[in-house]
């Protein structure tokens, strides 16, 4: 049961452990774990079909850090960090939540927490491992694609989380395929100065930095992705937080 004082006052706290265990169940549950296993698994079966067959020392980069982030990253935190809040907001169990003496940032955080640490799961170990694979494991270019992954899991999740918050599942759904598809996959490569709002490229940078790999097509400076990525994180969040704060019990999101 989920915490509560004598007085019906909210309780206090960064996060809520058994909200997370509950989100946890959720999220994995109803076999989603599969649908998330099988992209990394992919990853990883391509990274060491390529090391078998490919005679080049470009692949690595260019595949795992367009392939690995692009695709793999962010959809994972797409479906994660859209589930965490969405699939209680779509079955109408959010209600229940948010009326108990919990805080919503309490809430907000504890499922963001939960949609980053599984994200990382399904993602970011997933991309270190393909990178080991292709040049060991104790190259630069694995770590920093290991460390790039963990940085987009947070972004990215407090993005999505975010989309969740201010609208409804679907269309948040909607809303994370245009902005990894055409805002990141496509503007962010070709038009200036787009990647500087870009979480995808806040990963290669942070990836770049350690890497030190042209093939990465990192755009900005480790500096810059660090900052942007801190400000898009909070700011992200609180919106969520105060989005939630806004959530009328008697019925659905305004």
């Amino acid at each position: 049961m989920t915490p509560e004082r004598e007085d019906g006052t909210p309780v206090r706290g960064m996060l809520n452990g058994v909200i997370m265990r509950l989100t946890v169940r959720a999220v994995l549950g109803r076999r989603r774990a599969l649908l998330l296993a099988v992209p990394p698994i992919m990853l990883i079966g391509l990274s060491a079909l390529l090391k078998a067959t490919a005679h080049s020392n470009v692949w690595p980069p260019e595949f795992l850090g367009t392939f690995g982030y692009t695709v793999i990253l962010a959809l994972t935190a797409l479906i994660i960090g859209g589930s965490v809040i969405g699939a209680e907001v779509e079955d109408g169990s959010i209600v229940h939540l948010l009326a108990t003496p919990v805080t919503r940032r309490s809430v907000v955080l504890s499922k963001y927490v939960v949609a980053v640490g599984l994200t990382a799961a399904f993602a970011a170990v997933p991309e270190y491992l393909a990178g080991a694979i292709a040049t060991g494991p104790g190259s630069k270019l694995a770590i920093g694609l290991f460390v790039g992954a963990l940085a987009g899991s947070v972004i990215y999740n407090a993005l999505f989380v975010m989309a969740t918050a201010v609208f409804s599942p679907g269309r948040a759904l909607a809303f994370g395929l245009l902005y990894v598809v055409l805002w990141e996959a496509l503007l962010a490569n070709y038009v200036p100065g787009v990647s500087l709002l870009a979480a995808g490229h806040y990963s290669l940078a942070i990836a770049n930095s350690i890497a030190h790999s042209g093939a990465l097509h990192a755009n900005l400076t480790a500096g810059t992705a660090i900052v942007m990525g801190a400000v898009v994180t909070v700011a992200a969040l609180v919106l969520s937080v105060r989005r939630m704060s806004a959530f009328s019990i008697k019925g659905d999101v305004a």
